[in-house]
C-alpha cells in the first residue's frame, strides 16, 4: 500500500497551493492526533478510538472529492488514491480490532503530506528522498 502512496504523492503536489496547505493543514492535525494516540495504553479508548475515526472521516472527504467531476487531479492518481482510502477504511477497522499497528496509518497519512508540501517522498525509514 506505501508504494500507492509514494506513487501517488508526487500527483498531488500539481493541486493549487490554497488547497494544498488546508489539505496539509487537516492530514497534520488529524496526524498529530493519531500519534498522540498511538500507545494506546497510556489514552482512554474513547480519545484512541476518537483519533481513529477522524481520520477516517478525512479519507472519506477525500475519497468524496477525488470521485467528483471537478476534481482536476489526473485519473490515475484519482484511483490511487480512493486505493489510498479503501486501505484506510479497511486497516482502520482493524486497529479497531486491535488487529493492526496504528502506526502504519501515520505513516500513510506522512507520505501524503510529503507529497502536499513537495517535499521528496518519504523513504521507508521516515527520511526524505
Amino acid at each position: 500500500m506505501q508504494n500507492l502512496a509514494f506513487k501517488a504523492y508526487g500527483e498531488v503536489q500539481q493541486r493549487t497551493a490554497g488547497e494544498k496547505e488546508i489539505e496539509y493543514a487537516l492530514f497534520q492535525q488529524i496526524t498529530e492526533a493519531l500519534e498522540d494516540v498511538s500507545e494506546p495504553d497510556t489514552v482512554s479508548p474513547g480519545t484512541w478510538g476518537d483519533a481513529i475515526y477522524r481520520n477516517q472521516q478525512l479519507w472519506t472527504l477525500l475519497a468524496t472529492d477525488l470521485m467528483s467531476d471537478a476534481n482536476a487531479l489526473p485519473a490515475e492518481t484519482r484511483q490511487q488514491l480512493l486505493g489510498i482510502a479503501q486501505f484506510v477504511r479497511q486497516y482502520s477497522m482493524r486497529v479497531l480490532a486491535g488487529e493492526g499497528d496504528i502506526s502504519e496509518l501515520i505513516e500513510v497519512n506522512r507520505t501524503i503530506m510529503a507529497g502536499l508540501s513537495g517535499a521528496g517522498a518519504p523513504t521507508p525509514n521516515g527520511e526524505s528522498s
